[in-house]
């Protein structure tokens, strides 16, 4: 009988072995897929700050970069580990998988031969690697909206029209599973520098995914229940056909080849095709909205885009204990993506309206509570203070502030262009006053140029410029002004003329 009992318990442990065995051969086959996966990613960003950044993808991914013809956009090669590092670039807005790029494409004379091929380039492309990066993506996005909305369904107590009444203990058991690995994806993204444990995260999250997708697999891959459209973008004028020609003929062979279904807005799948004079991209949207949407919850009549807040800081390259004053702050989004960024440096938003003020506070506030809700912990908070003071008489000690970084008002929607002519110059004085002779640095945004140049001209014993980039802002053309503080120390006009002439301007 023993003899038996140990026959029996080698076979079982045979069997125990092997079965671990298999599953570790599964595993390391879907993560070592995973890992050799290279594919080209391409990121939309602010216009005229490709330059900074192609610099950031390099320095934060170790990826060489490429800025495209095409103004604002910029294209790096990732492997799949790197995938949720990229969502954390801070300079960049959409995010898309390249699935193949036409450096000179051949177009047809007539507008029926190029909608032609255009129909027939469809099933043509490399869609196998791209899609299966979309799957990935898919993964972490996907779950972050599902759990955002059934948050919002259970504050409202009822149930979304469609698929509430479809939930059975399939969906129940894949929503908790959902919620555990996003609870793992919000520290991932949080620690994005641990580049050991992405492969392992993806990776497990690519066997959770295959788990799950076995039972249901008709629902989440079958090519009927996805949903898509195709989004043209298309610069030149050489062209016979317009976008939405364009959009519609590949779109249509696209469903053709994919069998899915075309939805303009509750889609899936965002199919990309950019088009600039005779180059083509095609690809697969990554992102749902702009990754600037980060960091601003209260919104005022002029809120500067987090990305072109990021580009401006990186311009003057802060350093440790750097004191950075953004003194026409609005929303505060300058300085909170300052701190949020440099937090060894102490930033100071201020602005002479109290609802901006107030709005930059509320905003700092909601930044400190989702911090507070993804560590799951009291947040030491941000080296940041708010201020309501007047541009032309800050409260700052003279040769103080070591960097200046503001969103100056244009005159459209804030001022006007002609109170700009008295503005403009009292701001640069007073700003030339607090900042350090020598070392002190500003960059100002401004779309009234001509106005900026004529009071830079009068400062030009206390401020350089050392370089401009051009921007878009909203269809409007600005510049970026970075500025570099003289040696010469700042003398008041009042010391000058025997009398103070206080600023009141208000814009």
């Amino acid at each position: 009988m023993s003899d038996v009992q140990e026959a029996t318990n080698q076979l079982l442990d045979v069997n125990l072995h092997e079965n671990q065995r298999s599953i570790q051969v599964t595993e390391s086959g879907l993560r070592s897929e995973s890992e050799h996966l290279q594919v080209t990613i391409g990121a939309t960003v602010p216009t005229g700050f490709e330059q900074t950044a192609a610099d950031e993808v390099r320095e934060k991914l170790g990826s060489p970069c490429k800025i495209s013809k095409d103004r604002g956009k910029i294209y790096f090669d990732i492997s799949v580990e790197s995938l949720a590092q990229v969502h954390c670039l801070r300079s960049v807005d959409n995010l898309f998988v390249v699935v193949q790029e036409f450096k000179d494409y051949q177009f047809k004379e007539t507008k029926e031969e190029v909608l032609k091929d255009f129909e027939d380039l469809a099933g043509k492309l490399p869609w196998s690697d791209p899609l299966k990066i979309w799957k990935i993506n898919t993964c972490f996005k996907k779950k972050k909206t599902k759990h955002k909305k059934i948050n919002q369904n259970s504050s409202k107590e009822k149930i979304e029209s469609g698929r509430g009444d479809k939930t059975d203990e399939r969906d129940v058991k894949k929503e908790f599973t959902n919620n555990v690995l996003d609870s793992q994806i919000l520290d991932y993204y949080e620690n994005a520098a641990i580049k050991d444990e992405i492969s392992t995260l993806v990776g497990d999250d690519l066997t959770s995914c295959k788990d799950e997708t076995e039972e249901s697999s008709k629902e989440e891959t079958d090519p009927e229940m996805l949903k898509f459209r195709v989004t043209c973008n298309r610069a030149g004028e050489k062209h016979c056909f317009s976008s939405n020609e364009a959009a519609r003929d590949f779109g249509g062979a696209v469903q053709d080849y994919f069998k899915w279904k075309a939805d303009m807005t509750n889609f899936d799948v965002e199919v990309l095709l950019n088009i600039h004079d005779n180059e083509i991209v095609v690809g697969i949207a990554l992102t749902e909205e702009s990754l600037h949407r980060r960091n601003i919850t209260h919104f005022g009549p002029t809120t500067l885009r987090s990305t072109l807040a990021y580009g401006m800081l990186r311009l003057c390259a802060p350093q440790p204990t750097d004191i950075i004053v953004d003194p026409m702050c609005g929303t505060g989004a300058i300085s909170i993506e300052g701190a949020t960024e440099w937090s060894n440096c102490y930033h100071i938003a201020g602005d002479n309206n109290p609802l901006a003020v107030n709005r930059a506070a509320n905003n700092i506030s909601s930044l400190l509570t989702k911090s507070q809700v993804k560590e799951g912990k009291l947040s030491w908070g941000l080296p940041i203070d708010t201020i309501q003071w007047d541009i032309c008489n800050l409260p700052l000690r003279t040769g103080s502030v070591d960097i200046i970084v503001t969103d100056m008002p244009f005159g459209k929607r804030m001022g006007s262009k002609k109170r700009n002519w008295n503005l403009y110059p009292a701001c640069l004085r007073e700003m030339s006053r607090v900042c350090r002779p020598g070392t002190g640095q500003a960059v100002l945004l401004t779309q009234d140029k001509k106005c900026f140049i004529k009071a830079l001209s009068g400062m030009g014993h206390l401020w350089r410029k050392v370089h401009t980039v051009w921007v878009n802002i909203g269809g409007l053309h600005a510049a970026v002004y970075l500025l570099k503080r003289t040696p010469q120390t700042f003398v008041h006009p009042s010391e000058q003329d025997g009398k103070r002439s206080p600023c009141t301007q208000r814009w």
